[in-house]
Protein backbone atom coordinates (compact mmCIF):
# COMPACT_ATOMS: atom_id res chain seq x y z
CA UNK A 1 0.00 0.00 0.00
CA UNK A 2 2.70 2.55 0.65
CA UNK A 3 3.28 2.78 -3.12
CA UNK A 4 -0.54 2.57 -3.71
CA UNK A 5 -1.52 3.88 -7.45
CA UNK A 6 -4.63 5.43 -7.54
CA UNK A 7 -6.73 3.50 -10.27
CA UNK A 8 -8.46 5.05 -13.05
CA UNK A 9 -10.09 2.22 -14.48
CA UNK A 10 -12.63 -0.83 -13.59
CA UNK A 11 -13.46 -4.05 -14.85
CA UNK A 12 -16.99 -5.09 -13.40
CA UNK A 13 -18.03 -8.69 -13.89
CA UNK A 14 -20.52 -10.77 -12.30
CA UNK A 15 -20.27 -14.21 -10.76
CA UNK A 16 -22.91 -16.61 -9.75
CA UNK A 17 -20.47 -19.08 -8.61
CA UNK A 18 -19.47 -20.99 -12.04
CA UNK A 19 -16.59 -18.56 -13.44
CA UNK A 20 -17.38 -14.69 -14.50
CA UNK A 21 -18.91 -12.91 -17.06
CA UNK A 22 -17.46 -9.24 -18.13
CA UNK A 23 -20.29 -6.93 -17.50
CA UNK A 24 -18.67 -3.62 -18.49
CA UNK A 25 -16.42 -0.40 -17.41
CA UNK A 26 -16.11 2.04 -14.75
CA UNK A 27 -13.34 5.06 -16.01
CA UNK A 28 -12.48 8.19 -13.85
CA UNK A 29 -11.84 11.43 -15.73
CA UNK A 30 -11.12 14.63 -14.25
CA UNK A 31 -12.98 13.52 -11.02
CA UNK A 32 -15.80 12.37 -12.76
CA UNK A 33 -16.60 8.75 -13.39
CA UNK A 34 -17.93 6.85 -16.29
CA UNK A 35 -19.68 3.24 -17.17
CA UNK A 36 -20.45 1.75 -19.99
CA UNK A 37 -21.57 -2.12 -20.43
CA UNK A 38 -19.32 -4.28 -22.83
CA UNK A 39 -21.96 -5.56 -26.12
CA UNK A 40 -21.37 -8.80 -24.77
CA UNK A 41 -23.49 -8.53 -21.76
CA UNK A 42 -25.96 -6.68 -23.26
CA UNK A 43 -26.82 -9.03 -25.01
CA UNK A 44 -27.16 -11.38 -22.36
CA UNK A 45 -30.01 -9.48 -21.39
CA UNK A 46 -29.55 -9.30 -17.34
CA UNK A 47 -30.53 -6.75 -15.90
CA UNK A 48 -28.40 -5.47 -12.78
CA UNK A 49 -30.04 -2.28 -12.20
CA UNK A 50 -32.90 -1.84 -14.25
CA UNK A 51 -34.29 1.77 -12.80
CA UNK A 52 -31.32 3.48 -12.52
CA UNK A 53 -28.25 2.01 -15.19
CA UNK A 54 -30.64 -0.10 -17.74
CA UNK A 55 -29.05 -2.33 -19.98
CA UNK A 56 -28.40 0.45 -23.10
CA UNK A 57 -25.35 0.83 -25.48
CA UNK A 58 -23.03 4.02 -24.71
CA UNK A 59 -21.54 5.95 -21.78
CA UNK A 60 -23.41 6.69 -18.42
CA UNK A 61 -22.28 9.22 -16.28
CA UNK A 62 -23.82 10.39 -12.68
CA UNK A 63 -24.17 13.65 -10.23
CA UNK A 64 -21.50 13.62 -7.85
CA UNK A 65 -23.34 14.90 -5.20
CA UNK A 66 -25.14 11.52 -4.49
CA UNK A 67 -22.93 8.06 -3.71
CA UNK A 68 -19.45 9.96 -5.40
CA UNK A 69 -20.75 10.08 -8.91
CA UNK A 70 -20.82 6.25 -8.75
CA UNK A 71 -24.22 4.08 -9.98
CA UNK A 72 -26.52 2.84 -7.40
CA UNK A 73 -25.58 -0.78 -7.89
CA UNK A 74 -21.84 -0.34 -7.76
CA UNK A 75 -21.70 2.13 -4.77
CA UNK A 76 -23.97 -0.94 -3.11
CA UNK A 77 -20.78 -2.93 -3.03
CA UNK A 78 -19.12 -0.24 -0.57
CA UNK A 79 -18.71 -0.56 3.01
CA UNK A 80 -19.66 2.31 4.77
CA UNK A 81 -19.99 3.00 8.50
CA UNK A 82 -17.69 0.72 10.27
CA UNK A 83 -16.04 -0.59 7.04
CA UNK A 84 -15.20 2.79 5.76
CA UNK A 85 -13.91 3.79 9.02
CA UNK A 86 -11.25 0.15 9.09
CA UNK A 87 -10.81 1.07 5.39
CA UNK A 88 -9.92 5.11 6.12
CA UNK A 89 -7.26 3.57 9.34
CA UNK A 90 -6.08 1.04 7.22
CA UNK A 91 -5.16 3.93 4.53
CA UNK A 92 -3.81 6.27 6.46
CA UNK A 93 -1.26 4.08 8.47
CA UNK A 94 0.38 2.64 5.31
CA UNK A 95 0.85 6.67 4.25
CA UNK A 96 -2.18 7.22 1.97
CA UNK A 97 -4.35 10.11 2.80
CA UNK A 98 -8.25 8.74 2.83
CA UNK A 99 -9.55 11.32 1.62
CA UNK A 100 -7.78 11.03 -1.92
CA UNK A 101 -8.85 7.63 -2.56
CA UNK A 102 -11.75 7.58 -5.69
CA UNK A 103 -14.73 5.42 -5.57
CA UNK A 104 -12.94 3.34 -7.76
CA UNK A 105 -9.90 3.15 -5.78
CA UNK A 106 -12.06 1.45 -2.88
CA UNK A 107 -13.74 -0.91 -5.40
CA UNK A 108 -10.41 -2.35 -6.08
CA UNK A 109 -10.14 -2.82 -2.72
CA UNK A 110 -13.70 -4.92 -2.44
CA UNK A 111 -12.19 -6.75 -5.29
CA UNK A 112 -13.69 -10.10 -4.82
CA UNK A 113 -14.42 -10.27 -1.76
CA UNK A 114 -18.04 -7.73 -1.50
CA UNK A 115 -21.39 -9.05 -0.78
CA UNK A 116 -23.62 -9.92 -3.52
CA UNK A 117 -22.15 -11.36 -6.61
CA UNK A 118 -20.35 -8.51 -8.08
CA UNK A 119 -16.42 -8.59 -8.48
CA UNK A 120 -13.87 -5.82 -9.50
CA UNK A 121 -11.06 -5.92 -11.26
CA UNK A 122 -7.77 -4.96 -10.38
CA UNK A 123 -8.40 -6.18 -7.43
CA UNK A 124 -5.77 -4.52 -4.14
CA UNK A 125 -6.18 -7.22 -1.65
CA UNK A 126 -5.90 -7.28 2.27
CA UNK A 127 -3.91 -10.21 3.79
CA UNK A 128 -6.32 -12.61 5.14
CA UNK A 129 -4.94 -14.48 8.66
CA UNK A 130 -7.34 -17.43 8.11
CA UNK A 131 -7.50 -20.00 10.96
CA UNK A 132 -10.25 -19.98 13.77
CA UNK A 133 -11.92 -16.57 15.16
CA UNK A 134 -12.25 -15.92 18.89
CA UNK A 135 -15.41 -13.69 18.78
CA UNK A 136 -14.43 -12.18 22.22
CA UNK A 137 -10.97 -11.27 21.15
CA UNK A 138 -12.62 -9.58 18.02
CA UNK A 139 -15.38 -7.52 19.69
CA UNK A 140 -12.30 -6.03 22.13
CA UNK A 141 -10.40 -4.78 19.42
CA UNK A 142 -13.51 -3.21 17.87
CA UNK A 143 -14.06 -1.28 20.63
CA UNK A 144 -10.28 -0.31 20.76
CA UNK A 145 -10.87 0.75 17.03
CA UNK A 146 -13.88 2.79 17.93
CA UNK A 147 -12.08 4.50 20.68
CA UNK A 148 -9.10 5.58 18.51
CA UNK A 149 -7.00 3.79 19.23
CA UNK A 150 -3.83 3.20 15.65
CA UNK A 151 -4.12 -0.48 16.49
CA UNK A 152 -2.24 -2.73 14.48
CA UNK A 153 -5.49 -5.22 14.43
CA UNK A 154 -7.03 -2.62 11.94
CA UNK A 155 -6.06 -4.71 8.89
CA UNK A 156 -6.99 -8.23 10.54
CA UNK A 157 -10.81 -6.51 11.53
CA UNK A 158 -10.56 -5.01 7.56
CA UNK A 159 -10.06 -8.60 6.12
CA UNK A 160 -12.92 -9.72 8.19
CA UNK A 161 -15.30 -7.26 7.60
CA UNK A 162 -15.77 -7.23 3.59
CA UNK A 163 -18.15 -5.12 2.26
CA UNK A 164 -21.03 -5.30 4.64
CA UNK A 165 -22.61 -2.07 5.37
CA UNK A 166 -24.11 -0.43 8.98
CA UNK A 167 -22.30 1.59 11.75
CA UNK A 168 -22.25 -1.34 13.90
CA UNK A 169 -19.13 -3.54 14.16
CA UNK A 170 -19.20 -6.57 11.76
CA UNK A 171 -16.96 -9.87 10.89
CA UNK A 172 -17.87 -12.07 8.20
CA UNK A 173 -17.19 -15.55 9.07
CA UNK A 174 -17.67 -19.01 8.68
CA UNK A 175 -19.31 -21.47 11.19
CA UNK A 176 -19.60 -25.18 11.85
CA UNK A 177 -23.19 -26.93 11.15
CA UNK A 178 -23.28 -27.47 15.36
CA UNK A 179 -22.20 -23.65 15.66
CA UNK A 180 -19.12 -24.39 18.32
CA UNK A 181 -16.27 -23.73 15.35
CA UNK A 182 -15.41 -20.37 13.99
CA UNK A 183 -13.47 -19.81 10.94
CA UNK A 184 -11.71 -16.48 9.12
CA UNK A 185 -14.94 -16.97 6.29
CA UNK A 186 -15.22 -13.95 3.87
CA UNK A 187 -14.61 -16.85 1.21
CA UNK A 188 -13.61 -20.06 -0.16
CA UNK A 189 -14.69 -21.71 3.28
CA UNK A 190 -13.64 -25.68 3.73
CA UNK A 191 -16.62 -28.11 3.92
CA UNK A 192 -18.71 -28.01 6.79
CA UNK A 193 -18.84 -24.49 6.89
CA UNK A 194 -21.15 -22.36 6.05
CA UNK A 195 -20.65 -18.16 5.88
CA UNK A 196 -22.22 -15.76 8.51
CA UNK A 197 -22.23 -12.36 9.43
CA UNK A 198 -21.89 -11.18 12.93
CA UNK A 199 -22.24 -8.10 14.78
CA UNK A 200 -20.84 -6.28 17.71
CA UNK A 201 -21.73 -3.51 20.11
CA UNK A 202 -20.65 -0.28 18.72
CA UNK A 203 -20.08 2.82 21.57
CA UNK A 204 -24.08 3.62 21.88
CA UNK A 205 -25.38 -0.12 22.37
CA UNK A 206 -25.93 -1.31 25.39
CA UNK A 207 -24.16 -4.58 25.94
CA UNK A 208 -27.66 -6.52 25.45
CA UNK A 209 -27.91 -5.00 21.77
CA UNK A 210 -27.15 -8.50 20.31
CA UNK A 211 -30.01 -10.01 22.63
CA UNK A 212 -32.57 -8.03 21.73
CA UNK A 213 -31.81 -7.64 17.81
CA UNK A 214 -31.81 -11.92 18.28
CA UNK A 215 -34.84 -11.58 20.01
CA UNK A 216 -36.55 -9.67 17.34
CA UNK A 217 -35.53 -12.27 14.66
CA UNK A 218 -37.47 -14.67 16.29
CA UNK A 219 -40.17 -12.33 16.42
CA UNK A 220 -40.21 -11.50 12.56
CA UNK A 221 -40.08 -14.95 12.17
CA UNK A 222 -43.00 -16.25 14.01
CA UNK A 223 -45.16 -12.55 12.29
CA UNK A 224 -44.59 -14.43 9.00
CA UNK A 225 -41.41 -12.80 7.31
CA UNK A 226 -39.00 -14.34 5.53
CA UNK A 227 -36.07 -14.34 7.97
CA UNK A 228 -32.36 -15.79 7.37
CA UNK A 229 -31.07 -18.50 10.24
CA UNK A 230 -29.66 -16.30 13.63
CA UNK A 231 -28.21 -17.16 16.27
CA UNK A 232 -26.77 -16.14 19.63
CA UNK A 233 -23.25 -16.83 19.80
CA UNK A 234 -22.04 -16.99 23.64
CA UNK A 235 -20.15 -13.74 25.08
CA UNK A 236 -17.71 -13.20 27.86
CA UNK A 237 -19.79 -9.96 28.53
CA UNK A 238 -23.35 -10.07 28.01
CA UNK A 239 -25.72 -12.23 26.61
CA UNK A 240 -24.44 -12.71 23.50
CA UNK A 241 -23.28 -11.93 19.83
CA UNK A 242 -25.95 -11.51 17.03
CA UNK A 243 -25.47 -13.48 14.18
CA UNK A 244 -27.40 -14.20 11.01
CA UNK A 245 -26.09 -16.57 7.71
CA UNK A 246 -25.70 -15.21 4.72
CA UNK A 247 -28.12 -14.92 1.66
CA UNK A 248 -26.18 -14.18 -0.64
CA UNK A 249 -24.70 -16.98 -0.42
CA UNK A 250 -25.51 -20.67 -0.99
CA UNK A 251 -22.55 -23.13 -1.17
CA UNK A 252 -20.91 -21.93 -4.43
CA UNK A 253 -23.62 -20.15 -5.70
CA UNK A 254 -24.25 -16.15 -5.45
CA UNK A 255 -26.24 -14.19 -6.00
CA UNK A 256 -26.68 -10.32 -7.34
CA UNK A 257 -27.41 -8.18 -4.35
CA UNK A 258 -29.14 -4.71 -4.73
CA UNK A 259 -30.48 -2.24 -2.05
CA UNK A 260 -33.26 -0.26 -2.37
CA UNK A 261 -31.28 2.80 -2.03
CA UNK A 262 -29.03 1.76 -5.12
CA UNK A 263 -32.40 0.58 -6.79
CA UNK A 264 -33.95 3.67 -6.94
CA UNK A 265 -30.65 6.51 -6.06
CA UNK A 266 -32.30 7.12 -2.96
CA UNK A 267 -30.03 8.11 -0.22
CA UNK A 268 -30.65 6.61 2.85
CA UNK A 269 -28.99 8.79 4.87
CA UNK A 270 -31.31 11.60 4.30
CA UNK A 271 -35.19 9.65 4.47
CA UNK A 272 -37.56 10.32 1.54
CA UNK A 273 -39.32 7.18 0.39
CA UNK A 274 -42.61 6.07 1.75
CA UNK A 275 -43.20 2.36 1.97
CA UNK A 276 -45.69 3.18 -0.99
CA UNK A 277 -42.66 3.35 -2.89
CA UNK A 278 -41.22 0.22 -1.66
CA UNK A 279 -43.77 -1.93 -2.38
CA UNK A 280 -44.57 -0.40 -5.85
CA UNK A 281 -40.93 -0.82 -6.40
CA UNK A 282 -41.16 -4.52 -5.10
CA UNK A 283 -44.21 -5.23 -8.14
CA UNK A 284 -42.52 -3.42 -10.88
CA UNK A 285 -39.22 -5.50 -10.16
CA UNK A 286 -40.55 -8.87 -9.05
CA UNK A 287 -43.80 -9.05 -11.08
CA UNK A 288 -45.03 -11.08 -8.09
CA UNK A 289 -47.84 -10.72 -5.34
CA UNK A 290 -46.60 -12.69 -2.62
CA UNK A 291 -43.09 -10.59 -3.45
CA UNK A 292 -45.37 -7.48 -2.27
CA UNK A 293 -46.85 -9.37 0.73
CA UNK A 294 -43.11 -9.85 1.77
CA UNK A 295 -42.70 -6.20 1.89
CA UNK A 296 -45.83 -5.41 3.47
CA UNK A 297 -45.38 -7.64 6.38
CA UNK A 298 -42.37 -5.94 7.02
CA UNK A 299 -43.94 -2.74 6.49
CA UNK A 300 -46.33 -3.55 9.51
CA UNK A 301 -43.70 -5.23 11.74
CA UNK A 302 -40.95 -2.37 11.63
CA UNK A 303 -43.90 0.05 12.53
CA UNK A 304 -45.51 -2.04 15.33
CA UNK A 305 -42.21 -2.94 16.59
CA UNK A 306 -41.08 0.94 16.68
CA UNK A 307 -38.17 -0.36 14.23
CA UNK A 308 -37.83 2.99 12.83
CA UNK A 309 -34.26 2.78 11.70
CA UNK A 310 -36.00 1.74 8.94
CA UNK A 311 -34.33 3.23 5.60
CA UNK A 312 -33.47 2.67 2.11
CA UNK A 313 -30.29 0.65 2.84
CA UNK A 314 -32.09 -2.14 4.97
CA UNK A 315 -34.57 -3.64 2.07
CA UNK A 316 -32.38 -5.62 -0.27
CA UNK A 317 -33.49 -7.84 -3.32
CA UNK A 318 -31.61 -11.05 -4.82
CA UNK A 319 -30.83 -11.68 -8.43
CA UNK A 320 -30.50 -15.22 -9.99
CA UNK A 321 -28.48 -15.94 -13.15
CA UNK A 322 -31.36 -16.25 -14.75
CA UNK A 323 -32.40 -12.60 -14.24
CA UNK A 324 -35.53 -13.64 -11.44
CA UNK A 325 -35.59 -10.94 -8.61
CA UNK A 326 -36.95 -11.62 -5.18
CA UNK A 327 -37.14 -9.77 -1.81
CA UNK A 328 -34.15 -10.83 -0.29
CA UNK A 329 -34.28 -11.80 3.61
CA UNK A 330 -34.78 -9.12 6.03
CA UNK A 331 -31.98 -7.95 8.33
CA UNK A 332 -30.74 -5.00 10.33
CA UNK A 333 -34.47 -5.76 12.32
CA UNK A 334 -34.75 -4.33 15.97
CA UNK A 335 -35.79 -1.48 18.04
CA UNK A 336 -34.53 1.64 17.23
CA UNK A 337 -35.80 5.30 17.36
CA UNK A 338 -35.12 6.74 14.47
CA UNK A 339 -34.39 10.30 12.84
CA UNK A 340 -35.82 12.89 15.21
CA UNK A 341 -37.77 10.07 16.72
CA UNK A 342 -39.89 9.15 13.02
CA UNK A 343 -40.09 6.31 11.05
CA UNK A 344 -37.08 6.34 8.30
CA UNK A 345 -39.82 5.11 5.59
CA UNK A 346 -42.77 6.26 6.16
CA UNK A 347 -46.36 4.88 5.68
CA UNK A 348 -49.07 6.66 3.49
CA UNK A 349 -47.45 9.70 4.15
CA UNK A 350 -47.26 9.62 8.05
CA UNK A 351 -43.65 9.57 9.43
CA UNK A 352 -44.28 10.79 13.10
CA UNK A 353 -47.14 8.55 14.62
CA UNK A 354 -47.86 5.57 11.80
CA UNK A 355 -50.56 3.71 12.90
CA UNK A 356 -52.67 0.84 11.82
CA UNK A 357 -55.06 3.13 10.03
CA UNK A 358 -52.33 3.81 8.21
CA UNK A 359 -50.61 0.31 7.41
CA UNK A 360 -54.34 -0.82 6.39
CA UNK A 361 -54.51 1.97 4.06
CA UNK A 362 -50.98 1.17 2.76
CA UNK A 363 -52.24 -2.58 1.95
CA UNK A 364 -55.04 -1.81 0.27
CA UNK A 365 -53.02 0.51 -1.92
CA UNK A 366 -51.20 -2.16 -2.59
CA UNK A 367 -54.04 -4.66 -4.22
CA UNK A 368 -53.65 -6.96 -1.32
CA UNK A 369 -57.20 -8.30 0.66
CA UNK A 370 -58.61 -6.76 3.60
CA UNK A 371 -58.41 -10.42 5.03
CA UNK A 372 -54.95 -10.87 3.76
CA UNK A 373 -53.97 -7.05 5.64
CA UNK A 374 -56.19 -7.97 9.08
CA UNK A 375 -54.28 -11.60 8.99
CA UNK A 376 -51.06 -10.09 8.75
CA UNK A 377 -51.66 -7.35 11.35
CA UNK A 378 -52.81 -9.70 13.58
CA UNK A 379 -50.30 -12.38 13.20
CA UNK A 380 -47.71 -9.54 13.83
CA UNK A 381 -49.23 -8.36 16.58
CA UNK A 382 -49.79 -12.14 17.86
CA UNK A 383 -45.68 -12.47 17.84
CA UNK A 384 -44.63 -9.21 19.47
CA UNK A 385 -47.23 -10.33 22.64
CA UNK A 386 -43.73 -12.58 22.83
CA UNK A 387 -41.48 -10.35 23.77
CA UNK A 388 -40.90 -9.98 27.45
CA UNK A 389 -40.94 -13.99 27.99
CA UNK A 390 -38.01 -13.94 24.96
CA UNK A 391 -36.53 -10.95 25.95
CA UNK A 392 -36.13 -12.56 29.29
CA UNK A 393 -35.43 -15.85 28.42
CA UNK A 394 -32.34 -14.29 26.12
CA UNK A 395 -30.79 -12.00 28.57
CA UNK A 396 -32.23 -8.49 28.08
CA UNK A 397 -31.68 -6.12 31.05
CA UNK A 398 -34.97 -5.84 32.78
CA UNK A 399 -34.81 -1.82 31.82
CA UNK A 400 -34.86 -2.77 28.28
CA UNK A 401 -37.53 -4.95 28.65
CA UNK A 402 -39.55 -2.72 30.04
CA UNK A 403 -38.90 0.21 27.93
CA UNK A 404 -39.33 -1.74 24.67
CA UNK A 405 -42.73 -3.06 26.02
CA UNK A 406 -44.03 0.15 26.73
CA UNK A 407 -43.66 1.06 23.10
CA UNK A 408 -44.50 -2.14 21.56
CA UNK A 409 -48.28 -1.08 23.40
CA UNK A 410 -47.92 2.10 22.49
Amino acid sequence: MTHYSPVKAIQVKISFGNGTIPVGRLALREHRIYFSYGISFLEQGLEISPFSLPLQVGVKTFDHSLFEGLPGVFNDSLPDGWGRLLLDRFVRAQGVLSYSLSPLDRLAMVGTQGLGALVYEPEHNFSIDGGPVDLDVVASQAQEVLEGSSSEVVSRLLSLNGSSAGARPKALIGVSKDKNRIFHGKESLVAGYEPWLVKFSNTEDGIDAGAIEYVYALMAKQSGIVMPEVHLFPAHEGPGYFAAKRFDRDGSTRSHMHTASGLLHADFRFPSLDYQDLLNLTSMLTRDIREAEKMYRLAVFNVLAHNRDDHAKNFSFLMDAHGKWTLSPAYDLTFSSGPGGEQSTMVMGEGRHPDVDNLVKLGIDAKLSKHQIASIIDQTRSSLSAWSHLAKQHGVSNENISHITKQICH
